[in-house]
């Protein structure tokens, strides 16, 4: 039960007693049950094995503690039995009896639910052997799974909200400025601005108050560790706030968070009430005579309103649309007072630099860029997920070491970070670390946290023109080089795709993006050739392969392909019977044949086919 602390005292003796009551010992299933692993029926399962549990009258001596992502989303629901440290995987409802009569009563583990290594096929028995968790650094996101993100009680447990203590009794605004200047610690969100300066800047600048926001609005594809953060351990972004606060002497705060992440709300929400309840939000906390009120405001899913002066649009309720950077949001940002933005992820690292000091923080990472990141590993890779790793890993670790390489052994081609705005690397530089100056040098950038991996069969022609076609739709439209730059670009890489472009298409393809680099409003704008330009860096030959050659390399672009049955047909009618405009012709164990005039190239005959006789030409 919560209680209401009056002082640091009552704080620290209520975490005592919290961990006296703890047995570290105790039979302990940690099932994720965030957002992926609900998809995958996580909680049918959980019912499932209360049920059983209760059926063997074990419910009293084994915990079932719902935790939120333990980042193996591909690998979801997953589960850890502890304290032996039992790694379950792809569980369902059914395979709750057998977990509990073998696994929790005999002790003995299931094969079929354990991790199977991709390239050796190895069954791994216990989760810190699993390589895709023993090649992270987790400062952040480690906690997620020995949490349960409703529970206060969990948190103070692991220490939440001694970090608050401590800068309220302990140090002046200055000193917590300072703390996180030498820490080094870089905006997550985009950019990397130095989180320090723009505190600082903001707690001079003159007002009559002044906010501190926390960007939740994650719109980047595939990006979702914000919200995986929010959903596992939403006191840690919230007591990361609240020092901000008390650092820029602000006394109120605002989360802004997609109305597509409606677990996120519900969990901080509740972060919000229990902590004001207990008061560590609100009026004079913890005695201190600092007051911070924290509100929730829901965005309607506009990818712009990501860019900071968009949100703070967004929150006034005016329309999201970005305004010049001439003027700095330090100093005229909500409500045209002095505001501090900074994303989840960045919230989150306060408390531990706060904790551990900055020194600690300092010496993980590159010289220019400290700590740790977390990125959402996506695409052509065998192990997908949210991965935390110190700032300098390469590229080559996260895709081979801890992603497991490429499904069917086939070549990596290219990785995209930074979300729709980022930029594509080949594998020529596949070493490169990944920090926010390197990543900037090599065309992309760190971006909140995006990485898809492609393989052999990406065209990336085909990328570009993708990448570009979300962002054409998601352009606010305020600015002629986004507005116009995109669509021009767009239309451009269309006819390229169809085999009508010309190599003065790619001289325009630069220089379109350049214009949009130098003079869009917002980031969106500026960043948004990085797919085009890296593209035509990287892969030029290919392009010049759609345009010389009317020949897509990857056989991606239907209007440059065709599809031939080859002698290897054995007649089996399959690709005839799933052809939606019956192109293809042929008697039972012949060889058949398709009618390139009727064939809408939409490759359903070369998915289907079991033996190969299908090929791209």
């Amino acid at each position: 039960m919560s209680r209401y602390l009056a002082s640091p005292e009552d704080l620290d003796a209520w975490r005592a007693g919290i961990r006296a009551a703890y047995d570290p010992n105790k039979n302990t299933i940690a099932l994720c049950t965030g957002t992926a692993c609900r998809a995958s029926r996580t909680i049918p399962f959980k019912q499932m094995l209360e049920a059983e549990l209760e059926k063997h009258n074990l419910k009293d001596k084994v915990k079932i503690l719902p935790t939120g992502c333990h980042g193996f989303c591909e690998q979801g629901p997953v589960m850890v039995i502890r304290p032996k440290g039992i790694f379950y995987c792809h569980v369902k409802p059914e395979d709750a009896a057998e977990i509990v009569e073998r696994t929790i009563i005999k002790g003995e583990p299931i094969e079929r639910l354990l991790y199977t290594y991709p390239s050796t096929g190895e069954r791994i028995t216990f989760e810190r052997d699993v390589p895709f968790y023993g090649n992270q650094t987790r400062i952040i996101f480690g906690e997620n799974v020995n949490i349960d993100p409703t529970s206060i009680e969990d948190y103070i447990r692991i220490g939440g909200y001694a970090a608050l203590a401590r800068a309220l009794f302990k140090m002046q605004p200055d000193e917590v400025i300072e703390e996180v200047r030498k820490a080094g610690l870089r905006g997550r969100g985009g950019g990397g601005f130095a989180a320090a300066r723009k505190w600082k800047s903001s707690r001079n600048a003159p007002g009559e108050r002044r906010y501190v926001l926390c960007n939740a609005d994650e719109g980047d594809p595939g990006a979702y560790s914000n919200r995986s953060l929010l959903e596992g351990n939403p006191h840690s972004v919230l007591e990361g706030v609240i020092i901000g606060g008390y650092a820029v002497g602000s006394n109120e705060g605002y989360i802004y968070v997609r109305e597509e992440y409606p677990l996120a709300v519900q969990f901080f929400r509740k972060a919000i009430e229990d902590a004001e309840e207990c008061g560590l939000l609100g009026e004079n906390i913890l005695g201190s005579g600092f007051d911070f009120r924290m509100r929730i405001e829901r965005g309607g899913g506009a990818f712009v309103c990501g860019e900071s002066t968009a949100l703070m649009a967004s929150i006034e309720g005016r329309p999201g649309e970005p305004r010049p950077k001439y003027i700095h949001t330090a100093e005229h940002g909500l409500y045209n007072m002095p505001t501090v933005l900074n994303n989840v992820e960045t919230w989150a690292n306060v408390p531990l630099i706060i904790n551990k000091g900055a020194d600690w923080f300092a010496s993980i990472g590159t010289e220019g860029s400290k700590g740790t990141k977390i990125f959402s590993l996506v695409g052509n890779v065998n192990n997908s997920g949210l991965v935390e790793v110190p700032m300098g890993i390469t590229l080559r670790d996260i895709v081979y070491k801890i992603g497991g390489g490429i499904p069917g052994d086939k070549r990596f081609k290219a990785i995209q970070t930074g979300g729709p705005s980022g930029g594509c690397i080949p594998e020529s530089l596949l070493d490169l670390e990944v920090d926010f100056d390197k990543l900037w040098e090599a065309g992309s950038m760190m971006g909140s946290g995006g990485m898809i991996v492609m393989d052999e069969d990406t065209c990336m022609v085909d990328v570009a023109k993708f990448f570009t076609g979300f962002l054409k739709d998601e352009s606010c439209g305020k600015c002629v080089p986004c507005r116009e730059g995109l669509n021009q670009t767009y239309e451009i890489l269309d006819r390229i795709t169809k085999g009508q472009g010309k190599e003065s298409d790619l001289d325009l393809l630069e220089e379109l993006g350049k214009v949009m680099q130098d003079s869009s409003l917002c980031a969106l704008g500026s960043s948004a050739p990085n797919p085009v330009l890296s593209t035509l860096r990287f892969f030029r030959d290919e392009y010049l392969a759609h345009i010389r050659e009317k020949r897509c390399p990857a056989g991606v672009c239907t209007a440059l392909i065709k599809f031939e049955i080859t002698d290897k047909c054995t007649g089996c009618t399959l690709c005839a019977k799933n052809c939606p405009v019956h192109a293809i012709a042929g008697k039972v164990k012949k060889l058949h044949v398709i009618d390139q005039d009727k064939c809408i190239k939409c490759g359903v005959c070369y998915d289907v086919c079991k033996f190969d006789a299908v090929r791209k030409v």
